[in-house]
């Protein structure tokens, strides 16, 4: 299934009733080189639009918010040794895994489209 995208500028792609969500690649380029990302805990219930993750970068520091709710299955613990993956692909690393609590949230989100009218009107 397409990728969808929040305000906040985070990714979710579906795969059954799992979500992979991740950071788009605008924000990764407005967050400039990402030194460290703090993951959500595995087992976490969490709501749609909540604060669950963290990154770091040599401009800013920024939470990440999930554009969907559910609870945490599995987080790519991969970007805790190596956070630069997200620099490396953003549109490609997922940050964390749900299995997702309300599918009709993920209807709500834009398409790849209307996400690229948003950014361009910022």
């Amino acid at each position: 299934m397409a990728k969808k995208y929040s305000s906040e500028h985070e990714w979710a792609e579906i795969d059954g009733d799992i979500a992979s969500i991740g950071l788009s690649a605008y924000a990764v380029e407005q967050l400039g080189d990402i030194t460290f990302v703090e993951l959500p805990e595995v087992g976490s219930n969490i709501n749609k639009d909540d604060s669950v993750a963290f990154v770091e970068s040599v401009k800013a520091a920024s939470d990440i918010y999930t554009p969907i709710g559910g609870e945490v299955v599995e987080v790519n613990l991969e970007l805790e040794d190596r956070p630069e993956l997200l620099n490396e692909n953003a549109q490609e690393t997922w940050i964390f895994k749900l299995k997702i609590s309300n599918m009709d949230e993920f209807d709500t989100l834009m398409d790849e489209d209307q996400y690229k009218a948003f950014i361009e009107s910022l």
